[in-house]
């Protein structure tokens, strides 16, 4: 079982990490003063992770933020020295126990074995049945938002707003009906978050809101004032899309 710490003391992750360490078959791979790091570190390993040990209390972006921000968390076992969250906190389907500080090895030990037993039921569902689920069971496709890491602020957008994506370098160009946003990704990566019934990729470089489309000319669609090419090979999924008389 591969974990995360996720705490701004170094003093507590390092605890965290010494008990971790004495768990058969837990492995920690990655420690992070703050929620922020970890989301861009889940964004792309997130298949590998089994466990977060995650703090409440961070500046700027708490634990129950971050546990709302990503999508089909792992287990997670709460670490704080505030009582008054126990409540809130198995409310998520996500969060198997919650430890008071300080901690002991006992109590720690006790959480691991709570996540083990959980992440057993996991692994029986269904892979598809999993990926395709939110937090709350819901399927993937109804979610209507994600976050954008940009100069270390988490932006919320929402997709029914966006018209084209658009690939370029290392980056990705999010044109939206307001606004554009420029963020560290792949093309690949996002295409994996959008609703397969409103978004669709029709060329290399361009993934559009089928929802946008203003007219289409030859291989080309206009959305807003943007002219998207369309590739040969594209071209037929697009138009079985389109609802035509």
């Amino acid at each position: 079982m591969n974990c995360i710490i996720i705490d701004d003391e170094a003093m507590a992750r390092a605890i965290i990490g010494q008990f971790a360490a004495k768990e058969p078959g837990l492995t920690v791979t990655e420690e992070f003063s703050n929620a922020i790091d970890a989301i861009k570190y889940l964004n792309q390993y997130s298949d590998d992770i089994d466990l977060i040990f995650l703090d409440i209390h961070m500046p700027g972006f708490t634990g129950f933020d971050f546990i709302q921000t990503i999508k089909n968390p792992p287990c997670i076992v709460l670490i704080t020295s505030d009582k008054n969250f126990a409540i809130e906190a198995f409310e998520y389907d996500c969060i198997v126990d919650y430890l008071v500080k300080p901690l002991t090895e006992e109590r720690f030990s006790k959480a691991v074995s709570k996540a083990k037993s959980k992440g057993k039921t996991i692994a029986e569902m269904p892979t598809a049945a999993r990926k395709n689920q939110t937090p709350d069971g819901q399927p993937a496709d109804t979610q209507n938002e994600f976050y954008v890491n940009i100069d270390r602020r988490l932006i919320k957008i929402d997709i029914p707003t966006i018209n084209i994506i658009e690939a370029k370098g290392d980056y990705i160009l999010i044109k939206t009906e307001t606004k554009n946003y420029t963020v560290h990704s792949t093309l690949k990566k996002i295409e994996e978050k959008l609703p397969t019934a409103l978004f669709l990729k029709v060329h290399r470089t361009y993934i559009i809101n089928t929802k946008k489309i203003i007219d289409i000319e030859d291989n080309s669609v206009l959305i807003g004032k943007d002219v998207v090419p369309v590739s040969r090979s594209n071209r037929p999924e697009l138009m079985k899309r389109l609802n035509m008389l």
